[in-house]
């Protein structure tokens, strides 16, 4: 890339794509000694971007899990395991 007068440089499509960088993201310039890594800023997106990334995570995983026919409560159940601090009477 060049770099204009202003110090400017356009990130390029495929990186702002693969990284979630839209207009009004932050990203930061790691300097690693041999190069300078360009990262999204943690927490610069918007609860709408933020909430955008969960619906279309969750939608890639639905039924992804299997159940074994357990309904949500005997799966949680089954998952945390026997519990040790209560009454066992």
């Amino acid at each position: 890339m060049r770099v204009t007068e202003k110090g400017q440089v356009t990130i390029p499509k495929p990186i702002r794509d693969k990284l979630g960088i839209k207009p009004g993201s932050e990203v930061d310039f790691v300097d690693r000694g041999d190069g300078v890594r360009l990262e999204r800023r943690a927490g610069s997106e918007s609860e709408e971007e933020l909430r955008r990334q969960f619906i279309k995570w969750s939608d890639s995983v639905r039924g992804s899990i299997d159940t074994k026919g357990m309904d949500g409560k005997a799966y949680v159940d089954w998952l945390r395991g026997p519990r040790d601090d209560l009454d066992a009477d």
